[in-house]
């Protein structure tokens, strides 16, 4: 082989070798710029398709709302018409009941009032109905649905009673619950508490007390 034809081969792989690498060059280069177009596309992808996912959402969360709404206003009609049920109970059977109940009793009655309040304090101490004679004080706590709980309630209130309202403090005091409904229990509890019991009978009230019942003084 020549010296001419050595240079010749050596200066040929020579420019193998510049092209080999400039064509990898060029190869990482778009390699690159292909990752690049792919990852944004990608995201793009993710993108809308989370933006896709929030609106979704959203109109999930406002049909909640319109749910939760329509939910509100069903249980404030209901309490409304439980109201109005509890307001006409009080007014047009148990306070014109108690004159002729408590009278059987051998409990006179001189004066019926409704919706007796008292404040002392800062706080306030209000009766449903508050029946009156000579000797005798009778609180009367009405309830729509009467539980163990409003019971324990009044027994809370008449042994604050002659604090609020001591000018029967030379009085018996006693008291009285009275239901629309009577849950499981609380009747025979508020008869061991001493309490008269009323319920609604019909269109009249009654007395579930015994005859043996007596009632205590607070």
């Amino acid at each position: 082989m020549s010296p001419r034809q050595i240079v010749t081969t050596t200066q040929f792989k020579k420019d193998l070798k510049r092209v080999n690498r400039r064509d990898k060059l060029r190869y990482n280069e778009r390699s690159k710029k292909f990752a690049t177009r792919k990852i944004m596309t990608t995201t793009a992808d993710d993108v809308w398709q989370l933006l896709a996912e929030l609106v979704t959402a959203q109109k999930e969360t406002e049909r909640r709302f319109q749910e939760t709404d329509r939910k509100i206003q069903e249980v404030s009609k209901q309490i409304g018409a439980l109201g109005g049920k509890w307001g006409r109970f009080v007014e047009k059977m148990v306070a014109p009941a108690c004159e002729t109940l408590f009278f059987n009793r051998g409990i006179p009655v001189h004066q019926v009032s409704q919706r007796v309040k008292k404040r002392l304090d800062g706080k306030t101490l209000e009766i449903d109905v508050l029946v009156t004679n000579e000797d005798h004080v009778l609180v009367v706590e009405v309830k729509s649905s009467l539980g163990v709980d409003d019971v324990k309630e009044l027994s809370d209130d008449l042994s604050k009673f002659r604090q609020f309202f001591p000018e029967y403090n030379e009085k018996q005091v006693y008291g009285a619950v009275a239901g629309i409904e009577i849950e499981e229990g609380a009747d025979k509890y508020a008869y061991r508490q001493g309490l008269f019991v009323l319920v609604q009978s019909g269109e009249n009230v009654a007395i579930l007390n015994d005859a043996e019942f007596q009632p205590k003084v607070w």
